[in-house]
């Protein structure tokens, strides 16, 4: 029985999967998403796509996370990057972390729909192998949402640490009217492309269920 090691302290990542039965190691991976954004683009003299975004990120948190388990002395196990943003009309949005930026958003996307892409990139430790995926859903806000309610939703700071500025799993829920695909990608992860994955890399996602040496940082 693989253990499962989460390279990200993202509560909603962890209840996803606490959810589908996987006890996950958790911990914070060391990447600078900003520069490693900026090198890439640099490197390939164009803007990344949305996709390439999340997936670029998801990869690069995988193998911070791989790094610091073999520096530990982990030699099995597999290990979860995943990254999320949110586009609408063309723009990539992540996390808003300021109260200003994060009503910014809200003023704009009320009564709209945009697109929350999330990046998966699962590696297997043995065998210095990856598997990697991108999914991505359709979701619409509603337009009867009254400046007071975002005001309130803001002051409740929920939304400065999350891409696109909204939840669905939490207070957040009540101002999408709507989500076209996979509802788990839009809380952080896909759950269908993770267990895609995992099959991918040779293993059953029923192994992963309750894996019993899961330990949280």
């Amino acid at each position: 029985m693989p253990i499962f090691h989460l390279a990200s302290t993202s509560p909603a990542r962890r209840m996803l999967l606490a959810q589908a039965g996987i006890n996950a190691h958790a911990f914070a991976p060391d990447v600078d998403e900003h520069a490693a954004v900026e090198s890439a683009e640099r490197e390939a003299g164009v803007p990344l796509t949305p996709s390439q975004t999340v997936e670029l990120l998801a990869r690069a948190k995988a193998e911070a996370g791989a790094r610091l388990l073999r520096r530990r002395g982990e030699t099995s196990g597999l290990v979860f990057g995943g990254d999320s943003v949110f586009v609408l009309d063309g723009t990539i949005y992540g996390k808003p972390h300021t109260p200003e930026e994060a009503r910014r958003r809200w003023l704009l996307q009320r009564g709209r729909t945009g697109t929350l892409f999330s990046g998966h990139c699962l590696i297997d430790l043995a065998a210095n192998a990856d598997a990697r995926s991108v999914s991505a859903s359709d979701v619409s806000f509603a337009s009867d949402m009254t400046d007071g309610e975002i005001d309130a939703y803001i002051a409740s700071g929920e939304p400065l640490s999350v891409a696109g500025a909204f939840t669905i799993d939490s207070l957040g829920s009540a101002f999408v009217d709507s989500v076209s695909g996979d509802p788990s990608t839009v809380v952080g992860l896909s759950i269908p492309a993770l267990r895609r994955l995992v099959r991918e890399l040779g293993f059953e996602w029923t192994q992963l269920w309750k894996t019993p040496h899961a330990r949280a940082e």
